[in-house]
């Protein structure tokens, strides 16, 4: 075996060990074989380190080989170095290289230490290849690990949709009758104020004011729930934002007066074709959060501001301001997910920024937020402004405003359903039952109706049952049926009501949007 010959160790240069036979083992090796001494230095290195790293072998011999090594790999190799001045071998250890054109590769090292030569000779094997390979695999994992919780996070939701959607058929039932009792009762008392006034009579209109907001809070807590559940029914019209916005205000302002100053700039905006009660929705929620942002009793240092404007490209844009606590930065790219929330059990449900977000998109807008820690957060809408189509059948539908009388035949296995339709449509010429067979029979016997309202799901007959018989026989009376629903869609019902024209309407539903469906048919 030839002896490699080193330099004597009062030679305070760096020149090159000298071999013999050896030569060629570093001139053929493609793995980079280097000799080091113990202070730090490379002593001789192979032609593969030139190839891999592009210094030349004179330089990187002119400096310590730490400066070499990526900054985050300095501990780990000043760790193995320890280890081989005890006279240890060393292998495998990782690290990075600086290469000349100041990218890094990585080596796999195996070293061995003489301790009488105050030597380290050893064998770096480029690995980058590897590691890179490594990288892609565990981006790879993580990207799998990242799906499937993506995919058990939208198995749970759409069990969580399933329930929201069953208790939303069972609350809105009986919710839709007490709503519109209520509605006719507050009505009915503001007619015999008309007549005298008497304090009895005065706390009985507030008593009744009471349960009819009431009553629409749990509709509304309802109606999240099915447009979580659930894609609604749109029904989009051409809307001036602006009245929208008033509402909001209005319905908000108790909690906004008690918090901050509501300031309003509401500059030139075009109209937008949306479905009123769904963008008002959008309006309400941004609006109470909001307010909820800001603590109480400090009304002169806070500020909500409604900005309203026209961008570059036509859109309408609707900013809420606050000055309120603002939004962590860590949790900015949640808050539009379902059920996330920040606020105390029992004061958010977590999808009202959800259903923001569900209800701009589809009406082909965008929603973001801007948001710093003490500061405060700002909502951004944009919203595409309606088309020249849109406007002019907007004009022709808002001509038709004369009352028709119609003789409505109302279907529905409730009763008090039945009691409180008629109510509602007292001028009108109303016939209810409680069975699809029977309603079936009135049509063949003769009877005239201009609309049919039909619940959809019903026992011994349901309402897509009744629609099909009636399709057979009487398709032009079919084409008057309206679908009366209280959510909870099985795929049954959706494939139906995806394939059948009719309108439907939601319970509770409102009394004019009812009066308004009707006249269509008159």
């Amino acid at each position: 075996m030839t002896k490699i010959s080193e330099r004597s160790d009062d030679d305070p240069g760096h020149a090159l060990v000298r071999c013999s036979d050896a030569d060629d083992f570093f001139e053929l090796s493609i793995d980079n074989v280097c000799v080091a001494g113990l202070d730090g230095y490379f002593k001789r290195v192979s032609p593969s380190w030139t190839r891999t790293l592009g210094w030349t072998a004179e330089e990187l011999m002119s400096r310590p080989s730490l400066e070499f090594v990526h900054p985050e790999d300095h501990a780990v190799t000043l760790a193995g170095r320890q280890r081989l001045h005890g006279g240890a071998e060393l292998g495998p250890l990782s690290n990075r290289y600086l290469c000349k054109d100041g990218t890094h590769r990585w080596f796999e090292w195996r070293s061995v230490a003489h301790s009488d030569r105050q030597l380290v000779y050893a064998v770096a094997r480029d690995i980058t290849a590897q590691k890179l390979a490594e990288a892609q695999l565990s981006e790879a994992k993580q990207v799998q690990e990242k799906l499937q919780r993506q995919l058990i996070f939208a198995d749970r939701m759409a069990s969580v949709g399933t329930l929201a959607a069953g208790v939303a058929h069972e609350i809105n039932n009986p919710l839709a009758y007490v709503l519109a009792n209520v509605q006719l009762l507050v009505a009915a008392l503001r007619e015999l104020k008309k007549g005298a006034f008497s304090p009895q009579l005065a706390e009985a209109d507030e008593m009744a004011l009471a349960a009819q907001e009431g009553a629409e809070r749990i509709g509304k807590i309802v109606r999240d729930l099915a447009t979580f559940s659930r894609a609604e029914e749109e029904r989009r019209a051409v809307i001036e934002v602006w009245p929208l916005l008033e509402l909001a205000v209005n319905m908000t302002f108790n909690e906004i007066r008690r918090r901050a100053r509501l300031v309003k700039d509401y500059g030139p905006m075009p109209r937008v074709e949306a479905d009123q009660a769904r963008l008002g929705q959008v309006f309400i929620n941004l609006l109470l959060n909001a307010a909820q942002a800001i603590p109480e009793g400090c009304h002169d240092a806070n500020e909500i501001r409604i900005v309203t404007s026209t961008d570059a490209a036509g859109n309408a844009v609707i900013e809420v301001h606050d000055t309120g606590a603002g939004i962590p930065a860590q949790i900015m790219g949640r808050i539009f997910d379902p059920f996330f929330t920040t606020k105390p059990v029992g004061t958010g449900t977590g999808i009202g920024l959800s259903i923001c977000h569900s209800i701009v998109t589809a009406l082909g807008g965008e929603i973001s937020v801007t948001s710093q820690e003490s500061v405060g957060t700002t909502f951004r809408l944009q919203l595409p402004a309606a088309t020249r189509t849109a406007e002019k059948a907007a004009a022709a539908a808002s001509e038709k405003t004369s009352f028709a009388r119609a003789a409505v035949l109302v279907i529905d296995d409730e009763p008090a359903m039945g009691k409180i339709l008629r109510r509602v449509l007292r001028e009108h010429q109303v016939t209810v039952v409680t069975c699809a067979r029977q309603a079936l029979e009135l049509v063949r016997s003769g009877k005239h109706f201009d609309v049919i309202l039909s619940d959809l799901m019903m026992p011994d007959m349901s309402g897509m049952d009744f629609y099909t018989q009636l399709s057979q026989s009487f398709p032009r009376t079919a084409e008057r049926v309206i679908f009366v629903s209280g959510g909870a869609y099985t795929p049954t019902v959706k494939a139906f009501l995806e394939r059948v024209p009719n309108p439907r309407i939601e319970k509770p539903f409102n009394a004019q949007h009812l009066q308004a469906m009707i006249q269509r048919f008159v």
